[in-house]
């Protein structure tokens, strides 16, 4: 790959007379970066003031055949700093906020003017350069900053209480602005350099010193600068040739109130161990993230089946005495399945192949030179372990089978599925979680024919009203769900279910009556009987296998899908994919509905070629079009019956770049109702305003429209009641 270039590029480096600051100047210039080299020319501990120190560095700059040039002042005047980048260059394009000094005392000796010096040196100074810069380049749509944290303000260190604190502002600093700077190319990242400079010689020895030269930590800072590089918001430990990124995690924690359990010092005191505990630590990477735990906390403590809630319909013991945490590592007894290639042919049948097709001859016919069985049929041996006989075995688990929801489901094969034989599944209770309300059971399931390993099953089972028994929110050994590229899908494939689908698929071996029976349906909650889930499942799988393998099942490598809202028979599976190398990351839904059925899903494929995919058309540059295609669509399809049901004229303001991009109406009070792009000529009930990118991560559920409206990305006028209204047509399409 070609080298690292910055030409044309105007860099800023500040602190830049000696130690890093010089190296960073250095290595810009050297490959075609013009560089602002300011230095204040004070000593370590921030007194005098001299030009010599930036002099030199730019005369070993223009020595070398590069452009720079010096500036002197102090970083707290970040506007002269900015201003000498505009007047030698004519623009602004990366930042290093490297400038710093020391006054290290014992905390109990730190005075008012060692505390005050160091913030304003450190994070006010960053913060004066960085605000001066920032406009700039938001205006020219890219800008690269980076700041210098340190290990002791990580990790603290005796003596520099000031520094520490300082050093640790600006990383949170870093984070915001990354977050602020995304939509308009501005990308911050933090530093923790260990290297020799002026303020290190007084706190490592000579030797260390030499070997923590400074050109060990610029190659780094190059590339978090170059256009190329899409880190943002990241926070790295640099020093001796070695680079680590850092991030944090946090313990899964423990919920100790609920509506009959007040939470007191004792029940920290008493769950302090699980609070501390790091077994199965998270690792939030946003407020949003961070956020949810609190959320299910609050969400748990209304309900009544809650840790050490002594109404829980399943308490820390079973009848017996025992946990169900001893459940965890119990081998469930080996289970034994023949079958024909009659059952294959039925079970893909049962996930809605048809001899419509001519390439379906080869799951629906023996006689077909190609004749194979689909790969999901690897969850038909497996399922007898969630049945009578299997988990229901287990004492410790006491387990009511009428209250069992299936969660999620993971599957992986090690070779093709034979069309015929003996299988023999071993099973064994991975784990064992508390949600307050149920628990999660994970069931690992190896399937063998003979003594070789064919496939492996994860079942991910909730049991309701088996909460609050005080076990782990999560487990490591879970097949995580993947959420889908921000996007728009690469292709997208549908199928019609028939009537008789459910009928059909339970002949493979899922007797549950509530995809049959009207009156069980209605026992549970439905309208009709449902299609069975890993129905759902075997059609996402075919439609991957469709797209990206032409069919071949040796292609085929693993699928993980979370079982999110049913499907009735007779509508249509529309599955969304989109390609990341061998990964085919998807999501189902129901079409006439645009409910999400499968969500956080993924096939993983080997030994694949490119293929050519169907794209998505766009609609125009902005992502929101192709929502507000969609939104035309159902218009079009239902338009009479939303006017009759909602009676008010919508009206979206789309910002790109800070600038009013796109202005959407969705007239649902005159004739059969309409979308318009472009400015109304009428007064809208309700206008909505918020940028493109926010706009999609509302639509995806990444973003809350209520926080959105609360912290100012959302802005709304008019008649805000009628905005519950749009679900009607908007559903998994826009949450507003």
């Amino acid at each position: 790959m070609a080298p690292l270039r910055f030409d044309g590029k105007v860099v800023l480096v500040t602190g830049a007379g000696g130690g890093l600051g010089r190296e960073y100047a250095l290595a810009f210039a050297d490959r075609g970066a013009l560089v602002v080299v300011n230095d204040l020319g004070g000593d370590i501990k921030g007194d005098g003031k001299s030009s010599s120190a930036a002099d030199k560095v730019v005369a070993e700059i223009k020595g070398s055949g590069g452009q720079a040039v010096a500036n002197y002042d102090s970083v707290e005047n970040g506007e002269k700093l900015i201003q000498a980048a505009l007047d030698a260059f004519g623009r602004i394009d990366i930042v290093i906020n490297n400038a710093g000094i020391l006054r290290d005392r014992s905390f109990a000796r730190t005075s008012d003017l060692d505390w005050d010096l160091i913030h304003r040196v450190h994070l006010r100074g960053s913060f004066q350069v960085t605000r001066a810069a920032w406009n700039h380049m938001r205006k020219q749509k890219f800008g690269r900053i980076i700041m210098t944290t340190s290990t002791a303000g990580i990790y603290g260190n005796f003596g520099q209480a000031n520094y520490s604190a300082a050093k640790l502002g600006l990383l949170g600093l870093s984070n915001t602005l990354a977050i602020e700077g995304q939509k308009y190319n501005i990308h911050c990242n933090s530093i923790a350099p260990t290297a020799s400079s002026r303020l290190t010689q007084t706190v490592m020895p000579p030797d260390l010193l030499e070997a923590l030269k400074p050109e060990y930590v610029a190659p780094l800072v190059l590339w978090l600068c170059h256009d190329q590089c899409q880190e943002n918001g990241g926070v790295f430990e640099v020093g001796a040739g070695w680079v680590g990124k850092l991030r944090w995690e946090r313990t899964p924690g423990a919920v100790l109130q609920s509506r009959s359990q007040p939470m007191t010092p004792e029940a920290v005191r008493d769950r302090w161990d699980q609070i501390c505990d790091f077994r199965n630590a998270v690792k939030p990477t946003s407020i949003q993230e961070a956020l949810n735990t609190v959320i299910e906390a609050l969400s748990d403590k209304n309900s009544e089946n809650l840790v050490s809630n002594p109404t829980s319909a399943f308490t820390s013991t079973t009848p017996g005495g025992s946990s169900p945490l001893a459940a965890i590592g119990q081998k469930l007894p080996d289970i034994s399945f023949s079958y024909s290639n009659m059952h294959c042919i039925l079970y893909a049948l049962g996930v809605g192949m048809s001899t419509k097709e001519p390439d379906h001859l080869r799951f629906l016919y023996e006689g077909h030179e190609d004749f194979c069985c689909l790969p999901t049929f690897g969850v038909i041996p497996s399922q007898a372990s969630m049945m009578e006989g299997g988990l229901s075995s287990i004492p410790d688990l006491n387990i009511d089978l009428t209250q069992l929801l299936h969660g999620e489901q993971y599957l992986e094969l090690y070779r093709p599925l034979p069309i015929s034989g003996t299988l023999t599944s071993r099973s064994t209770v991975a784990d064992v979680l508390d949600k307050g309300s149920g628990a999660v059971i994970l069931l690992d399931v190896h399937t063998y024919h003979g003594e070789e390993l064919v496939c492996f099953n994860q079942f991910s089972l909730f049991i309701m009203g088996m909460g609050g028994f005080g076990g782990k929110r999560s487990s490591s050994k879970a097949k995580e769900t993947v959420p889908p590229p921000t996007r728009a899908p690469d292709a997208v494939l549908s199928d019609v279910t028939s009537r008789d689908q459910a009928a059909l698929y339970r002949l493979s071996g899922d007797w549950n009556p509530l995809h049959i029976d009207p009156s069980f349906a209605a026992m549970g909650g439905f309208k009709t009987p449902i299609l069975h889930g890993l129905c759902s499942f075997g059609f996402a799988a075919r439609h991957v296998l469709k797209q990206y393998a032409k069919n071949d099942v040796s292609k085929f490598k693993a699928i993980k899908v979370r079982f999110v809202k049913p499907v009735l028979p007779g509508q249509t599976i529309q599955t969304e994919m989109w390609k990341d190398g061998s990964r085919i990351h998807l999501q189902c839904k129901v079409k006439e509905t645009g409910d999400v059925v499968l969500a956080g899903a993924y096939v993983d494929l080997q030994n694949v070629v490119d293929v050519k995919v169907d794209k998505v058309p766009e609609v125009g540059k902005l992502q929101s079009d192709l929502v507000f295609a969609e939104i035309g669509r159902r218009i079009k399809d239902m338009g009479a019956e939303l006017v009759k049901k909602i009676n008010a004229v919508f009206e979206w303001e789309i910002i790109q770049g800070g600038q009013t991009a796109a202005r959407w109406t969705i007239d649902l009070k005159s004739g059969t109702g309409s979308l318009q792009k472009g400015p109304y000529s009428g007064k809208p009930d309700v206008t909505f305003t918020l940028s493109d990118e926010d706009f999609m991560d509302v639509v995806q559920g990444k973003l809350n429209p209520q926080k959105a409206f609360f912290t100012g990305k959302l802005k709304l006028r008019g008649n805000i009641v009628l905005s519950q209204k749009l679900e009607v047509i908007l559903k998994d399409y826009a949450k507003l």
